[in-house]
């Protein structure tokens, strides 16, 4: 699931910004306001849930050790129309033997979190700081990030690197715009993905504001992520959407995630993850923790081909690339045990 180049882009932003315009004057393509749980009309609370500094709620899953047991303490961001039940998958043997406590939570919008109309990759990483402090995870703590929730694991690398004991990503999702990627490179692979999703990502990034307006209309080319229709090259990729949408897992999981308004959840993940970022995550400077990056090589959503060249280029990444491997790493049979031990520092 990839964004589009600077180089990459066919339709430029001066155009884009203008449709934009002509849009907020005539249609004024405003989405509808979120259906917010537990207000009047809006989805029950089910889950445990804590207030954040700025009123919103943010809704968390615990696993693996009790929290006062654990040696290591671990917060999960899920990634595109995931939930707080998603994890590494890692076995309950390995966690107990390991003595991992870990904590996922549905980013703001998702599930049965708050909708935050200012959301960035900054709010998503002090989310994650101030989710670890209400539950007592201490001075220190490492964080794990999937797919597109990945950016709150690089938003916490820029903002929180202090507080963090060692991160990992699994097939972390990139925005084709950071200045690091050459154009040349970014506009060869953009230029690879389905019309649909070349459109979807270039509206996020040049014109945010009508990306809600420009899904729904069927006439226009939109995101096969969304839709669910994305050519997986991976046979395992493939068959496991393909089951998940036989048995309504896939339906259920959309349903779950865009409860109070899929601007909120899938449009808004868009918007951050393609949008301008504050900072090049390719210019950070060398964290004070160990980053572990997972990535398959036949992986139909994230280019193998940019996360080589972020690692070559970021010398102190740990690049852990899978042969034969597609975007779904959870559903990698033992993967999740390798993740937890390598990241922690322990032998197999």
């Amino acid at each position: 699931m990839g964004g589009g180049a600077a180089g990459a882009t066919v339709t430029p932003a001066p155009t884009l910004g203008s449709l934009a315009g002509w849009l907020s004057r005539t249609v004024q393509p405003q989405p509808p306001p979120p259906r917010v749980c537990g207000t009047k009309g809006g989805p029950p609370v089910t889950a445990p849930r804590l207030r954040l500094r700025d009123g919103r709620h943010l809704a968390y899953c615990e696993s693996g050790v009790p929290r006062d047991q654990a040696r290591f303490k671990v917060v999960f961001s899920h990634g595109f129309t995931g939930s707080r039940e998603d994890s590494v998958r890692a076995s309950q043997e390995v966690a107990e033997e390991l003595g991992v406590y870990m904590v996922g939570f549905d980013r703001a919008g998702y599930g049965q979190s708050d909708p935050n109309p200012n959301r960035s990759v900054k709010s998503a990483a002090l989310d994650v700081e101030e989710l670890a402090d209400a539950l007592g995870l201490g001075p220190k703590f490492y964080v794990i990030g999937i797919s597109l929730g990945c950016h709150a694991v690089w938003g916490a690398l820029k903002y929180i690197p202090d507080r963090i004991a060692g991160a990992a990503m699994m097939a972390p999702v990139v925005n084709y715009w950071w200045p690091g990627f050459p154009a040349e490179l970014a506009a060869e692979v953009y230029a690879k993905q389905e019309v649909g999703d070349q459109w979807a990502l270039r509206v996020s990034h040049h014109a945010p504001g009508i990306l809600h307006w420009w899904m729904e209309q069927s006439w226009l080319p939109t995101s096969t992520v969304v839709a669910g229709t994305t050519p997986l090259p991976n046979a395992r990729d493939a068959e496991i959407r393909r089951n998940m949408q036989a048995d309504g897992t896939f339906q259920k999981k959309r349903e779950q995630a865009t409860q109070q308004g899929i601007h909120e959840s899938y449009y808004r993940d868009m918007t951050v993850m393609f949008g301008k970022w504050e900072f090049d995550p390719m210019a950070l400077p060398e964290p004070p923790c160990p980053l572990h990056l997972w990535q398959g090589d036949e992986d139909g959503l994230v280019p193998v081909v940019l996360q080589r060249y972020l690692a070559a280029k970021l010398a102190w990444v740990n690049y852990h690339e899978l042969p034969g491997t597609g975007h779904f790493l959870s559903a990698v049979p033992g993967l999740g045990d390798t993740v937890l031990r390598t990241l922690f520092g322990q032998k197999q």
